[in-house]
């Protein structure tokens, strides 16, 4: 097998101008590829199309890999990488982090397949600047349970968490359940913990709040469904 590399191309988090958080150099490099893997096929296509591949777009190789692709199917991609690079594309932010397309890349190691990840936003790195929270040690929880009595129980492990080893705890939610998530938060944590909310980070609608538990009680805020990331420091 003649080995390509799979390009990691991050994509913007929200409705951006590309340029505007994409660097140019990374552009190019999707403007390069004629081959994707991609988590939804027609927002990769609307996120090369702006890129600067218009035009080109119905000659592209488009390959699915979600949440519901199994391991035999990513297993199957493998031919691709036969004498070409792919390019691996989430819905928004980094490939390959809180994202199924994890398992290509495992799958590209796992074949002595080059791994070439290129710059782009971060939710998670953007909040966590943002935060004021501690930045020497944080942990990434992805999602936590959506069902009522499970959630509670969980933050309030959080918040232990956090205490004990003086760390952030850095946690998404799907968004409708943002609000009912920001609810919980306010409910079972102690008054003294800092919590931080970050929406639609990088967009003109940008929010970004740190206050004590105490003080967002004090507060009528409602998120909506934007995307978000919440980080607590007890």
């Amino acid at each position: 097998m003649n080995k390509g590399s799979l390009i990691l191309l991050p994509a913007p988090l929200g409705d951006n101008e590309p340029a505007e958080v994409i660097p140019a150099s990374v552009l190019a490099a999707a403007c390069s590829l004629n081959c994707f893997v991609v988590e939804e096929v027609r927002t990769a296509r609307r996120f090369l199309s702006r890129y600067g591949l218009k035009g080109r777009i119905d000659t592209l190789e488009f390959h699915t890999l979600n949440e519901h692709t199994s391991p035999a199917e990513v297993e199957a991609l493998l031919p691709l990488f036969d004498g070409r690079d792919v390019g691996l594309i989430t819905e928004a932010g980094l490939p390959a982090v809180a994202d199924p397309g994890s398992a290509l890349v495992q799958l590209c190691h796992r074949n002595g397949i080059r791994v070439v990840p290129m710059v782009g936003p971060s939710s998670l790195m953007l909040a966590l600047m943002a935060s004021g929270l501690n930045g020497q040690s944080f942990a990434f929880l992805g999602y936590i349970p959506a069902k009522t009595d499970e959630r509670r129980a969980a933050i309030r492990n959080i918040e232990k968490t956090s205490a004990s080893r003086k760390q952030t705890q850095i946690m998404i939610e799907t968004p409708y359940r943002n609000d009912s998530l920001l609810k919980d938060l306010r409910e079972q944590l102690s008054p003294g913990t800092s919590l931080c909310v970050a929406a639609d980070l990088t967009l003109p609608t940008e929010f970004i709040a740190t206050k004590t538990i105490a003080q967002w009680r004090k507060t009528d805020i409602t998120i909506g469904k934007r995307p978000c990331v919440f980080l607590v420091l007890a």
